[in-house]
């Protein structure tokens, strides 16, 4: 795969499916900061499984081979295609973090969670942080709104 033609045009590549080549697209890119964004598994867990996993079971109308078949046999192949079995769930995200941590320096990787905001991240691209809040979005509820589901 080439991964510099790829992602031409683009400075970041965030969450799924990109995550998944995380190891491809580092050892393509030796520069890059890789932010490995960590929460907890079971938090973790509860927001998948009321949010993505749901794209899986009900693709959108004209998005069932993409979200039907491809990415569930992506995240099946990449990271555990046991979606409705919490412990075997948390076990990949939990070994996902740990094979990331182990597989990039320690100078290009910075863990970070969305409440530590763009400080860290700022800091670690030697960027100036913006004036304005850091972003919320993506919510369990606008995730699920997004995809017709009623609000938890």
């Amino acid at each position: 795969m080439d991964w510099q033609q790829l992602l031409d045009g683009y400075v970041a590549m965030v969450d799924w499916p990109g995550a998944s080549f995380w190891r491809e697209v580092s050892d393509a890119n030796r520069e890059a900061l890789v932010l490995l964004s960590t929460r907890d598994p079971e938090v973790w867990y509860r927001s998948a499984s009321n949010t993505i996993f749901n794209v899986f079971e009900n693709p959108p109308p004209g998005l069932e081979e993409w979200f039907g078949r491809a990415v569930p046999k992506m995240f099946s192949e990449r990271f555990c295609g046991d979606l409705q079995n919490p412990a075997a769930m948390m076990e990949a995200f939990e070994r996902h973090n740990a094979e990331v941590r182990a597989g990039v320096p320690a100078e290009r990787l910075l863990e970070w969670t969305p409440t530590a905001g763009w400080e860290p991240i700022c800091e670690r691209l030697g960027l100036d942080v913006p004036d304005e809040p850091f972003p919320l979005t993506n919510t369990t509820n606008d995730t699920r709104a997004i995809l017709g589901l009623p609000a938890i």
